[in-house]
């Protein structure tokens, strides 16, 4: 293993926090194999280490930043992890680097963008997949932001120091923790996902308060004090199934956030600076994935994409399933993984007012806002694709982003970004099937209910993401956006989507729901002072509609749902809860397959017209001119041609056969 500094950098741009970088091991992987034309790719581990300047006027929008102790220069040092996979030679364009903004320490952009096996520790040549970024040259980045990541193997983290009053002592706050229990349990994490927690401050366990309630908008029932208590990171005592339980107590010494986002800033303008060791790249491109794609929204709203003199720190964006979100990214005690959904995590600042890149008037509040409104006016915008799939729709308000905050009208994306709805699809990708075709609920004739949409979400994604390349790389101009509309009738209420009456399935009544929520008088400042917020006015629930099989009928096509062997659903209606109330399962969908044939549909009680007995004609017909069709489109990848029609060819025969 190698040690070295490889270099103290001085740079003439302002992306000038960059102390160091440290490198710990340094590799050329596969023994040299080439990735097509771009040659021989190395491997680089270690960390980076920034001093940042609290007097710096673009650093401002960082939360306690003034509070922050400094290095004997008078910086503010924080030390991130750093994974680079680079070509060894420079690509006769500059190159780009495609940086992943890690979500919860983790690495998925092989995995996600190159049908590799990816995986934290990336070296194997299943890793890698087909290559996709490698071929054409790409340097991938992978940098620590998140300072509550736990201490396990190649996780990326970010070191912050915490913030103090100006006399040193301890600055105290409240902190939230909720749980959603299926069953009863005696033991209650306070972490969300296993991250680092904030403890309870010393002396400060009694007032803390436990609540429950059966379901998110229920009232709040207060736990008796005296029959639960704390044990270090944890409560115990005795919590009933069937029921959402919330703490709130206080802590103290937070850390200090937004020196993620800055990070990331900063060492975006590093890799194009002209200093860069060995070379710098000519352009860089963002990707973020669910809570990473709502890091970025809050990164462009908080306009730390601004580098100074112009200088943008990314050229494009990649923002995949974020919905209308942002997030627990640059405010004081936030806990970044917390978001806010249906049915887990509730009412973190999460879904907030502006949704949309054009600004807006909200005419509850008379707040104008939008989230490009700082980069607009420092003309540092990147070039944006925001990609959600049906389920965002659902779970993540994600008709927000194109809509007006009355619900009755488009807001039209703005010249520098595309919108796509991935039709049908869930939040994350899965293999078919995924579950037991009935559930416990479901009778012997009801149509057969799969678990999890099967919809590849990876091949668009691809496809969409060569686009975005080839738009910042070489101004090529890239699809137009494709999201339903109220225009066209294809974003609709949830009282006007009309499922077809498929017995055994429940219609949804319920879709997450954003509100115009109350932190408390120091919010714009990023202290929380109310927790749980106080809930306003909530805004418009609208989503796809979908046609008389219970297809979305907008967005982008992929051949699931083009040569669709059954209704594929972008959520999971859950079971009631205990006060009657509906709810969506987090991030997964369903899917419906049709029946073989006539008499089947009568004894299913399915009154949708498909039928799978007809799919594999059509099929074997229309596969290659589909192809041909989706290759025109750039929806798909020649790399996908097989995999994508062998695996239809496949379902189609398996559910033939099927019951």
């Amino acid at each position: 293993m190698l040690s070295l500094i490889l270099l103290a950098f001085q740079s003439t741009t302002h992306a000038h926090s960059i102390a160091e970088v440290r490198v710990e091991e340094r590799t050329t992987l596969l023994e040299g194999a080439a990735f097509g034309d771009a040659g021989s790719y190395e491997r680089i581990v270690g960390e980076v280490v920034f001093h940042f300047d609290p007097a710096d006027p673009l650093l401002q929008q960082v939360v306690d930043l003034e509070l922050a102790p400094l290095t004997e220069d008078g910086h503010v040092e924080a030390i991130a992890d750093l994974m680079i996979l680079r070509p060894l030679q420079r690509p006769e364009n500059g190159g780009t680097a495609f940086m992943e903004v890690s979500n919860r320490g983790g690495k998925a952009s092989l995995r996600y963008f190159c049908n590799g096996r990816g995986g934290a520790n990336p070296i194997t040549a299943e890793d890698f997949g087909d290559g996709l970024l490698m071929n054409r040259g790409t340097t991938l980045v992978w940098l620590g932001w998140q300072a509550d990541v736990p201490d396990r193997p190649d996780q990326l983290r970010l070191q912050v120091p915490r913030a103090k009053n100006p006399d040193g002592t301890p600055i105290r706050g409240f902190v939230r923790a909720d749980w959603s229990l299926h069953q009863a349990q005696t033991e209650l994490e306070i972490s969300h996902r296993g991250h680092i927690p904030y403890l309870p401050a010393p002396g400060t366990e009694a007032s803390a308060v436990l609540s429950k309630r059966p379901s998110r908008d229920a009232k709040r029932e207060v736990v008796d004090r005296e029959s639960w208590s704390f044990d270090n990171a944890n409560i115990r005592g005795h919590f009933d199934a069937n029921f959402i339980y919330e703490l709130v107590y206080t802590a103290e010494d937070p850390w200090i956030l937004g020196l993620g986002p800055a990070a990331m800033a900063q060492f975006a303008g590093y890799l194009k600076d002209e200093n860069a060791c060995p070379y710098p790249v000519r352009h860089t491109i963002a990707v973020g994935i669910s809570q990473t794609g709502r890091f970025l929204r809050h990164f462009l709203y908080q306009d730390f994409n601004n580098l100074g003199d112009g200088q943008r720190a990314f050229d494009g964006m990649f923002i995949l399933t974020a919905g209308a979100g942002r997030g627990s990214f640059n405010h004081r005690f936030g806990q970044p993984s917390r978001d806010a959904h249906q049915n887990s995590a509730f009412f973190y600042p999460t879904d907030l007012f502006p949704f949309t890149s054009a600004t807006q008037t909200d005419p509850i509040t008379g707040i104008s806002d939008g989230l490009y409104a700082l980069g607009t006016a420092s003309d540092t915008l990147p070039k944006v694709f925001q990609i959600n799939t049906g389920y965002e729709y659902w779970g993540r308000a994600a008709a927000l982003i194109h809509s007006s905050v009355d619900g009755e009208s488009d807001i039209a994306p703005i010249a520098n970004e595309r919108l796509f709805h991935i039709g049908g699809a869930q939040h994350f990708p899965i293999g078919w099937p995924r579950g037991a075709t009935r559930s416990a609920i479901q009778d012997a004739k009801d149509v057969p209910h799969f678990q999890g949409s099967p919809v590849n979400n990876l091949v668009p994604y691809r496809a969409l993401l060569m686009a975005l390349f080839d738009w910042v790389e070489s101004d090529i101009a890239p699809p137009d956006s494709q999201i339903p509309t109220i225009a066209r009738n294809t974003l609709v209420s949830l009282e006007d989507y009309a499922l077809p009456k498929i017995r055994g399935l429940k219609k949804p009544t319920v879709a997450e729901q954003a509100y115009r929520a109350d932190y408390g008088p120091q919010w714009k400042q990023g202290i929380v002072s109310l927790q749980p917020p106080l809930l306003g006015a909530s805004f418009p629930i609208l989503v796809p509609q979908v046609d008389g099989d219970g297809n979305e009928i907008s967005g982008v096509g992929t051949l699931e749902t083009w040569f669709a062997v059954g209704t594929f659903l972008p959520y999971q209606v859950d079971v009631l809860r205990p006060d009657g109330s509906q709810a969506l399962t987090d991030f997964y969908g369903s899917f419906l397959p049709f029946a073989k044939d006539d008499a089947q549909a009568e004894a299913w009680g399915d009154p949708r017209a498909g039928r799978i007995s007809t799919t594999p004609s059509l099929l074997h017909a229309l596969i290659d001119l589909s192809l041909d069709h989706f290759l025109t489109m750039r929806w798909i990848l020649p790399q996908d041609q097989d995999t994508q029609s062998e695996k239809i060819r496949g379902w189609a025969k398996s559910l033939r056969a099927s019951d």
